[in-house]
C-alpha cells in the first residue's frame, strides 16, 4: 500500500518468527506512555501474542499484520482488525515510536477498515481508545470513526472510548 508521499508500506499476516522484531516495539516504555501495564516485559509475551494473531487468519480469515518498509523490510509495526468476544472487529495500529507521524498509523487502520468492510460489510469495526492517548484518539478521527463514549471493552474490562464505523446498538457487547 502506497502512503501519500511516504516510503510504501508492505502488511504481511502477523507471524510468531517477527518476535524478535517485534519485541522492541511492544516493549518500549515511550510506545506505552499511555498504558504502561500493556507494554510487553518478556519476549515470550510478544512470541505468545503473535501465535494468537496468527491463528486468528485461519479462524477468522483476517487479523493483524506484521507491517513493514517495502524497500527495507524494516518492521515498523503491527495491526489491523481481528474478531472482538462481542462478534464486532478490533482495529488495531500501533507503530514503532521511531515511524510515529508519518501517516503510517492511518494507512494501517485504513487497511483494517478496509479489509474488514470487505469481509463482513454488517459487521461493526472499533477501535478502543483510553481517553489519554490523544494521538491515538487523532488517528481514529482521520479514519471517519466516530467515539461513541466511554464504554467497557469486553476484552479485557477496561473504560475506553469506542470509536466506530457506524452506531452502537446497545445490548450484549455494547459495555455500557
Amino acid at each position: 500500500m502506497d502512503v501519500e508521499g511516504f516510503p510504501v508500506l508492505r502488511f504481511d499476516p502477523a507471524d510468531p518468527a517477527d518476535a524478535d522484531e517485534l519485541f522492541p516495539i511492544m516493549s518500549d516504555p515511550a510506545g506505552w506512555w499511555f498504558d504502561p501495564s500493556g507494554r510487553h516485559v518478556e519476549p515470550a509475551t510478544t512470541r505468545s501474542w503473535l501465535e494468537r494473531a496468527a491463528a486468528r487468519w485461519s479462524s477468522d480469515g483476517l487479523s493483524y499484520w506484521s507491517v513493514r518498509l517495502d524497500a527495507t523490510g524494516e518492521l515498523v509495526g503491527v495491526g489491523g482488525v481481528q474478531k472482538h468476544r462481542t462478534g464486532m472487529w478490533n482495529l488495531s495500529y500501533r507503530i514503532a515510536v521511531p515511524h510515529q507521524r508519518r501517516g503510517f498509523a492511518v494507512a494501517l487502520g485504513r487497511a483494517g477498515l478496509d479489509a474488514a468492510h470487505a469481509a463482513e460489510p454488517e459487521t461493526v469495526v472499533v477501535a478502543w481508545v483510553l481517553e489519554t492517548n490523544e494521538p491515538s484518539r487523532r488517528v481514529a478521527h482521520r479514519l471517519g470513526l466516530r467515539p461513541e463514549g466511554p464504554r467497557v471493552d469486553a476484552s479485557d474490562g477496561v473504560v475506553r472510548i469506542a470509536y466506530v464505523d457506524r452506531e452502537l446498538s446497545p445490548g450484549p457487547g455494547a459495555g455500557r
